[in-house]
Formats: C-alpha cells, structure tokens, sequence
C-alpha cells in the first residue's frame, strides 16, 4: 500500500480506514505509521474529517495493534520469538529490546514508541516476558497518546509534505523526533505572543 492509496481507502472508508491502516500495521504494511497518523492530521485541517473521531480512531488503531504483538508474544512466547529470529535484520532489534527492558524495565515502553522497528517489535517481547495485560497497556496506552497526539497535530502543519515528513522520521527516529518538539513548541510559543500583543492592543485602546 503506498500514500496515494491511503488517502483512496480514507476517501471511501473514512475513519475506519484510519483503524485499520494502523492495526494492520503490526503485519509491516508498506507504510510508516507516522505517515498514516500525519495523514488523519491533515485531512482535518483540510476540512476533510473531523478533528475528534479521526483522533480516537487513530490513537485506537495505534494501540490494537501493538497490544496484537503483545497478546501474541504472550499466548504464543517461544515459538513468535524463533519465527522472528528468522529475519536476520531483526535481530538487532529483538536484541535491543531485551536491553532497553533489563534496563528499564517497563518505561522500555515508552522508549520503543519513538523508534519505528523497536515500536512494533518490543509487545512481542514485552508478551514473551509475561508483563500483565495491566501493567501494559498502563505504559503502553498512555505513551501511545502522547506519541499520536505529537504525529496528529504535527500533520496539521505539515499539509501536503507528510509523507516526506513521514519518511524522514522514520528514518532518523528520536533525533528527528525532538526537532519536531521543538519547532511545534516554537510556533505555539510565537502564536501565543502574537496573540498577547493584540489583546494587549485593543485594551490600550
């Protein structure tokens, strides 16, 4: 599936495709995710969707489909770990994952969030490790917010470079990551002096 053929399914299917761009996604569709979040951002800036539904089917797409990669760690441990270990590049990945949780533990989490592969691949190992559904989606659910919410709202600005935008991020992951916190913080921080100096106007005069 490419970009073009996201925005085709949203057109016809709305919200649900929004759903299940993201819940598939645990399979590897050919498609960052961020670029799927970024997507529903901009198709309500747009007018397309509306800003609430387009945010809780996303955020619900994100989280059903790496608590998927839980439950199937889980139920199916050893034998998912062996199938994964079948792909040489995720390797790595699996192996950072089991250091990024000896270390710390569950925020390990809210770690994998930021880095695209590690995203998908540490519920599996989370599962593996027999964390209770509880303590997981505690962690896995409130970082899943606050990195749709980050995604969402860059959209809205981003317009028609998402996918770039989209591309890059997963690329580069957390560096890139922290400078679109800070550009987004600069804009508010600009727009919201801008905003005081009118007030402050119309009261002088």
């Amino acid at each position: 599936m490419n970009y073009d053929m996201l925005l085709s399914l949203i057109q016809h299917f709305g919200y649900a495709a929004l759903f299940f761009a993201l819940w598939l996604g645990i399979i590897g569709l050919p498609i960052p995710d961020e670029v799927i979040v970024m997507t529903g951002g901009v198709l309500t800036a747009n007018g397309l969707l509306h800003s609430f539904p387009a945010f809780v089917l996303t955020y619900l797409g994100v989280i059903s489909g790496l608590s998927l990669g839980y439950v199937l760690g889980r139920i199916f441990g050893t034998s998912v770990l062996d199938r994964l270990q079948r792909r040489k590049r995720m390797n790595h990945w699996l192996d950072f994952s089991k250091t990024l949780v000896h270390k710390y533990g569950s925020f390990a989490l809210c770690i994998s969030y930021f880095f695209p592969i590690l995203r998908h691949v540490m519920p599996y190992v989370i599962g593996l490790n027999k964390m209770t559904f509880r303590r997981y989606a505690l962690f896995s659910f409130t970082a899943g917010f606050v990195w749709t919410a980050v995604f969402f709202i860059v959209g809205r600005f981003v317009g028609d470079h998402v996918q770039q935008v989209g591309e890059l991020v997963y690329r580069h992951g957390l560096r890139l990551l922290w400078i679109l916190f800070v550009l987004t913080a600069v804009f508010f921080i600009i727009r919201y002096t801008s905003n005081q100096h009118k007030i402050q106007g119309r009261d002088k005069a």
